[in-house]
Order: C-alpha cells, then sequence, then structure tokens
C-alpha cells in the first residue's frame, strides 16, 4: 500500500474530542465533480444525516460542492478518522450503485480545524454556506441546493 506523503500528513498529530466544534473539508479524488448534480449530492447530504441520527455528530452547517465538501459539526462520541470513513464510506457506496461503477470517490485524508469557543460560528458557517457563490456556481446564496445550516 502507497501512501501520499501529503495524505499522511494530514493524519499526524489529529487530536479528536467530544463536544468539540470542527470544520471539516473532504475534496473528491484528483477533484472530480461527482457531485454535481443534485440527484449525487444528495447522496453525500444524507451520509451527514446518517451520521447524526446516530449521534456521532450535531450537523451546524454544510455545503456540499461538486468537488467538495465543508462540514461545520459538534463531534460526539466518535473519533473524527472514524466519522469521515464512515461518511465517505457511506456516500460512495450508494454513488457507486446508483452510477453502476465502482472505486473510490475520495482523497485520503481530510481537513479538519478545531473552533475555538470564541469564534463566532455564524461567520464560519455564513463562510461555507457562501462557497458556491463565491465559486460563481450561482449568483445568491440561496439558489445552491445542497447547503443547510441550523441558523437559518
Amino acid at each position: 500500500m502507497t501512501t501520499r506523503p501529503h495524505s499522511q500528513q494530514l493524519r499526524s498529530g489529529r487530536y479528536s474530542q467530544s463536544g468539540q466544534i470542527y470544520l471539516l473539508t473532504v475534496n473528491t479524488r484528483d477533484r472530480e465533480p461527482f457531485f454535481g448534480r443534485f440527484e449525487t449530492g444528495r447522496l453525500v447530504v444524507d451520509a451527514f444525516r446518517k451520521a447524526q441520527e446516530e449521534q456521532f455528530a450535531h450537523s451546524l452547517a454544510w455545503v456540499v460542492m461538486p468537488d467538495h465538501f465543508h462540514w461545520l459539526i459538534e463531534l460526539q462520541e466518535i473519533g473524527l478518522s472514524k466519522l469521515i470513513a464512515r461518511t465517505k464510506s457511506r456516500a460512495t457506496v450508494t454513488f457507486n450503485r446508483l452510477m453502476q461503477r465502482e472505486g473510490s470517490l475520495w482523497q485520503d485524508g481530510f481537513h479538519d480545524r478545531a473552533i475555538r469557543k470564541e469564534e463566532d460560528l455564524q461567520t464560519v458557517a455564513r463562510y461555507i454556506v457562501a462557497n458556491p457563490l463565491r465559486a460563481g456556481l450561482v449568483t445568491k446564496i440561496g439558489d445552491y441546493p445542497l447547503w443547510d445550516a441550523i441558523w437559518v
């Protein structure tokens, strides 16, 4: 098994703490736009909802872009790596079944940033949900269908 040096760096020093708020970013393999259609993007949203139902993470805000997602969560009783592995796996299985394909959808690893209590969570959430606007996919945030935040 070969590991890319960058993905190894993403894993070093990672610490998961229950009750901590994290901003998570996961990219698709080779930044392929697997989730450019509403139907396929909803598969990632369903994986987020399943994680919340299982009480692994409390979703605060998220956006599913064609080639990545951002997910602001309060971590529950699971490690970050397990949460992301399950989320990626759920989305991959349903995507591959729907598209009648095989193989991975995701790049190795993920980015996480612990949010300090004094940071304004709504500002972080606004940054997340404005991602489609900054990417030029829409002219108004509300026009993009694959986002949500608890403050809306």
